[in-house]
C-alpha cells in the first residue's frame, strides 16, 4: 500500500483539501444529470453514489483524523448511506494509507522525545494497521513483543475546525435544523477530544480489562505507560485475525455463537454494571485469536451513560412500555425525542415513526434467546432505514431528536448489531452477562 510523507494540519490547508473535493462532487453531479438522460435513473444514481464515495474518502483518507472518524461513524449506519459510501468508508475502520517510515520516526521523537531505537530493541517503521487516528507498529523488548500506537501529526489540533468543515455535510444528511444543534457536535467534539488523549485511553483500557476479565472467551491486551506518552500507547502484540476477516470464511456454527455470546455479554455487562460502554464497536476493534477467543483492541471511545438517561433508555425499549401509549409518549418526552415545542403534526408523526423503530429495533430484549444470524431482521432494519431516510415528510420537519446521548449509544447499538449478524451468532442469551 502507497505510503503518506506528509498530512495537512493547518486549518487552511485542510480546508483547500475538502473544497478540491467539493468541486470534485460537483463535476460528479454534472456527469450524473448527461447520464440520465441516456441510461435509467438508477443506474446513473448508482454511478454518482460510487464517484462521490470514491472522492469523498479518498479525501478523507489523506487528511485523516476527525474527518476519517465521521467517515467511520456514518459505515455503520448502513440503513441510511447508500451502499457505495458504506463499502467505501468501512475502508476507514482499518484500512488506509499509512505514514511513510521517515515521517513515522519524525513522529516518534516528536511525541517522545526519543528514538524509537531508544526504547525497544527493535521498532518497525512500517506499520502494520492505519486507522482514523492513528497506526500501529511492532516492537519488541527483552524478547517481547508489542504494538505501538502512534498518533497521526496535527489530529487532536484539528478536531474543531474538521468537524465545522464537515458539519455542512452532517446537517444535510441528518436533517438537522434549529439552534439547539449544536449540542450534538459538541458531544462528537468532546469524543474525539477524548479520543485523541492516550494516556485517558490507557487509563480506559486498563480499567474496562480489569472489570471485563472474567467473561469467558474475552481477552484483552496489557498496557504499559512507561512505554506510553499523551500520543503513544505501547500494548501486548495480539495475535488474531480481523472479525471482519474472520467471518468470510468461518463455517464453525459452535464457534460462531461463543463468539457472539462473548461479544453481547462483553456489551451488556459494560452498559448494564459499569454504566459506561467501548463506543467504536467496528470490525478494526476486534481480532479472533487462534484458540477462538475475542480480542478486544482500543478504548478510545468510552461512553458514560448518566443514570438520568440510562432509566428512560431501557424502560423505553421494554415491550410493555412499547404497548403503552401513555407511558410511551412519557418516554419519549424524557428522553427529549418529543419536545414541548412540537406542533400536533410533529407529535403525531414521531410517535408513530419512534413506534415502528422500536418495535423492531428492540426485539433482542423481548426473548431469553435471539437468533442474529436472521437476514430478516436485518432486512427489515434496512428497509425501514432507507424508506425514513427518503421520507419527504420527515424532511421538512425538525430533525433535532433526542438527548445528545443517543448519538453514541444508539451509534454502539447499530455497531453491536452489524458486529453479530457479520458473526452469524445463534441462540445468543440476552440476559446471560447478570450470570456473570
Amino acid at each position: 500500500m502507497k505510503t503518506i510523507d506528509s498530512i495537512p494540519i493547518t486549518k487552511i490547508s485542510r480546508a483547500t483539501k475538502l473544497v478540491s473535493t467539493g468541486a470534485k462532487v460537483g463535476v460528479n453531479y454534472l456527469k450524473y444529470y448527461g447520464d440520465k438522460m441516456v441510461n435509467s435513473e438508477e443506474d446513473a444514481k448508482a454511478r454518482l453514489n460510487q464517484n462521490n464515495a470514491e472522492d469523498i474518502y479518498d479525501s478523507l483518507k489523506t487528511l485523516k483524523g476527525s474527518a476519517l472518524k465521521v467517515a467511520q461513524m456514518l459505515s455503520m449506519e448502513k440503513s441510511i448511506l447508500p451502499q457505495a459510501y458504506v463499502e467505501k468508508f468501512s475502508l476507514s475502520q482499518f484500512s488506509v494509507p499509512p505514514l511513510s517510515p521517515p515521517l513515522v520516526i519524525k513522529t516518534f521523537k516528536k511525541y517522545f522525545g526519543k528514538h524509537p531505537e531508544d526504547l525497544f530493541d527493535t521498532f518497525n517503521a512500517t506499520s502494520v494497521n492505519a486507522a482514523s487516528i492513528g497506526q500501529v507498529h511492532i516492537a519488541e523488548k527483552n524478547g517481547k513483543k508489542f504494538a505501538v500506537k502512534i498518533q497521526y501529526p496535527g489530529v487532536a489540533e484539528s478536531i474543531a475546525s474538521d468537524l465545522a468543515l464537515v458539519k455542512p455535510i452532517a446537517i444535510k444528511m441528518f436533517n438537522i435544523k434549529g439552534k439547539d444543534s449544536d449540542k450534538y457536535f459538541k458531544e462528537v467534539e468532546n469524543k474525539l477530544t477524548e479520543e485523541t488523549n492516550y494516556i485517558l485511553e490507557i487509563e480506559q483500557s486498563k480499567a474496562v480489562a480489569d472489570a471485563c476479565k472474567h467473561i469467558p472467551n474475552l481477552k484483552f491486551p496489557k498496557y504499559y505507560s512507561d512505554l506510553s506518552s499523551e500520543r503513544i500507547i505501547t500494548m501486548d502484540y495480539m495475535k488474531g485475525e480481523h472479525l471482519s476477516e474472520f467471518v468470510t470464511h468461518n463455517t464453525d456454527e459452535a464457534l460462531a455463537n461463543q463468539l457472539g455470546q462473548a461479544l453481547w455479554d462483553f456489551y451488556m455487562f459494560q452498559i448494564h454494571n459499569l454504566r459506561k460502554v467501548h463506543a467504536d464497536p467496528h470490525p478494526g476493534n476486534f481480532l479472533i485469536s487462534a484458540s477462538g477467543d475475542l480480542i478486544a483492541l482500543d478504548f478510545g471511545c468510552m461512553k458514560t451513560i448518566p443514570e438520568d438517561f440510562y432509566i428512560p433508555y431501557f424502560e423505553l425499549a421494554e415491550k410493555e412500555c412499547i404497548d403503552n401509549p401513555k407511558l410511551f409518549t412519557k418516554k419519549l418526552y424524557e428522553l427529549e425525542i418529543l419536545r414541548k415545542d412540537d406542533s400536533e403534526e410533529e407529535i403525531k408523526f414521531f410517535s408513530a415513526m419512534f413506534h415502528e423503530l422500536l418495535s423492531l429495533f428492540t426485539k433482542p430484549f423481548h426473548v431469553e434467546e435471539f437468533d442474529f444470524s436472521n437476514p430478516d431482521f436485518f432486512n427489515q432494519i434496512s428497509e425501514m432505514g432507507q424508506r425514513y431516510s427518503k421520507s419527504t415528510e420527515l424532511r421538512n420537519m425538525n430533525g433535532n431528536r433526542g438527548s445528545k446521548h443517543f448519538i453514541y449509544i444508539n451509534r454502539t447499538f447499530f455497531g453491536l448489531y452489524n458486529l453479530m449478524f457479520d458473526l452469524k451468532s445463534k441462540n445468543v442469551k440476552i440476559n446471560n452477562f447478570k450470570n456473570l
